[in-house]
């Protein structure tokens, strides 16, 4: 069995108004976040590598930021495989999660976020966000489906 057969379950998911208009709107807010990464943002983004990622801090958000831009846009433009989509952006957000963990560990300010309350409560959209990515385009209806 190819891959393409294997994946087949995410494929022409119908998925509500509601959970459209969110799924476009949690792409543009990825297209926005990976400019951001490459240009006026960037020093910000480099503040919150973790220190024990073996990669230049400046590679790590170059790449991330191109990575949020390709899901972005993936988000807004290939409907028919949203939830596939939907899953790649979900596992994203676990992975840059030790971003966040480590910016409130090690007291990192950037962002606006310059207490450690605000930084904890920083931790605590990260799930949401993996939601948002799942239920938007659909995941738990093509999963159960399959």
């Amino acid at each position: 069995m190819n891959l393409l057969e294997k994946l087949k379950w995410t494929y022409g998911i119908k998925t509500s108004k509601t959970q459209t208009v969110l799924r476009i709107l949690l792409g543009a807010a990825l297209l926005f976040a990976g400019i951001s990464h490459l240009t006026f943002n960037r020093q910000e983004f480099v503040a919150q590598v973790p220190l024990w990622v073996p990669l230049s801090t400046d590679l790590v958000v170059i790449l991330s930021g191109i990575v949020e831009i390709i899901l972005g846009l993936l988000l807004i433009v290939l409907n028919k495989w949203k939830a596939l989509v939907g899953i790649a952006t979900g596992i994203f957000f676990i992975l840059i999660f030790p971003g966040n963990i480590s910016q409130y560990v090690n007291q990192v300010d950037a962002f606006g976020l310059d207490t450690d309350k605000a930084r904890l409560i920083r931790l605590f959209f990260q799930p949401l966000l993996v939601l948002w990515a799942i239920w938007s385009t659909g995941v738990y209806k093509a999963y159960n489906s399959k």
